[in-house]
């Protein structure tokens, strides 16, 4: 089978296309055809060999049809959203024809979306609706902050917010991205900085209710001076860089009462994080009726993998980038 592997660890130009064996599935593991899948800034990270050494084989999602399951569970040609369970760091991921991976981070979908539209959700949706729901706890009413809105992750948490009727203040890096935040349903557009929060407790003197974290490290002090007492802080991303925060001392940095949490998708499967919390059907089901808006921004073919590395890097996105064989 074909699959695109790390050569070496570096650039973009380091995933290259060879002829690798068919993985052949253990008994608790599903082998799936994969037709689509979705580009994160993690496989980024891990192609420069920044998260030490992983797989050859990238890729942490991907949509497609199930061609073995030795359990019987699972039908072949029954079409399923696949989800981390070590793809790509531990064991090979989702950039190839076939992908192997524990029948526990495996979801069957029944979908009329094209491959490519299926393939913009799994990563995104999955993280979010558990960084909201799980972590967060989001309540109707409520006002959210979004930092690094206009991400894939970010689009699909305004989506999420929007349907549980929140308040959502959204940040961009690119006043140009206002447009789109508005027309997801961000009620307030903030561009990105570091002391953002005294323009939120200038509207809200007494704080907001919930910060979803994605820029990371570079505004996450900044965040919990956002939220009011008892109020919640969840970080999910790294879009402003992984070096650590300097001299972050939690008695003195973190505002009493407030809570700091943080949601990573490597945790989906597990026992305490299984794939039945997130109702990824109902999900797929709100993208085809419109009321989710999750439609890749690009879609590459499989042999240019390394443009679609070269967009992802550039931070010019804005939205989610899907490859498709």
């Amino acid at each position: 089978m074909k699959a695109i592997v790390i050569e070496n660890y570096g650039g973009p130009e380091q995933l290259v296309i060879k002829d690798i064996p068919k993985p052949e599935p253990k008994a608790d593991q599903v082998v799936v055809k994969v037709k689509a899948f979705g580009i994160n800034r993690a496989e980024t990270y891990m192609r420069q060999g920044l998260w030490g050494d992983v797989a050859k084989v990238s890729g942490i999602e991907c949509v497609g049809e199930v061609d073995n399951d030795p359990s019987g569970t699972l039908k072949p040609g029954e079409k399923v959203a696949a989800i981390m369970g070590g793809m790509g760091r531990m064991i090979n991921g989702s950039y190839a024809e076939y992908t192997c991976l524990p029948s526990s981070n495996v979801w069957p979908i029944e979908t009329s979306l094209s491959w490519s539209d299926f393939a913009a959700i799994p990563e995104s949706y999955a993280t979010a609706w558990s960084a909201l729901h799980g972590n967060l706890e989001i309540k109707s009413q409520q006002t959210i902050l979004i930092r690094g809105a206009t991400s894939s992750l970010g689009q699909a948490a305004i989506n999420i917010a929007r349907k549980k009727d929140m308040t959502i203040l959204a940040t961009t890096r690119n006043s140009s991205k206002k447009t789109l935040l508005k027309s997801l349903g961000a009620d307030v557009i903030f561009l990105e900085n570091h002391n953002l929060s005294e323009t939120i407790r200038k509207a809200h003197p007494e704080g907001i209710d919930h910060v979803l974290e994605i820029v990371g490290n570079t505004t996450l002090k900044d965040s919990l001076k956002s939220v009011k007492r008892n109020g919640r802080v969840c970080m999910v991303g790294l879009l402003g860089g992984g070096t650590p925060i300097e001299a972050f001392n939690p008695l003195f940095d973190m505002p009493s009462g407030v809570h700091l949490s943080s949601f990573a998708s490597i945790m989906l499967g597990t026992e305490y994080f299984p794939l039945a919390n997130i109702p990824m059907q109902d999900i797929v089901n709100d993208v085809m009726a419109g009321i989710y808006k999750a439609k890749p921004v690009k879609v590459f073919p499989f042999d240019d993998i390394v443009k679609a590395h070269q967009l992802m890097e550039s931070n010019e996105a804005g939205g989610k980038i899907v490859v498709s064989l």
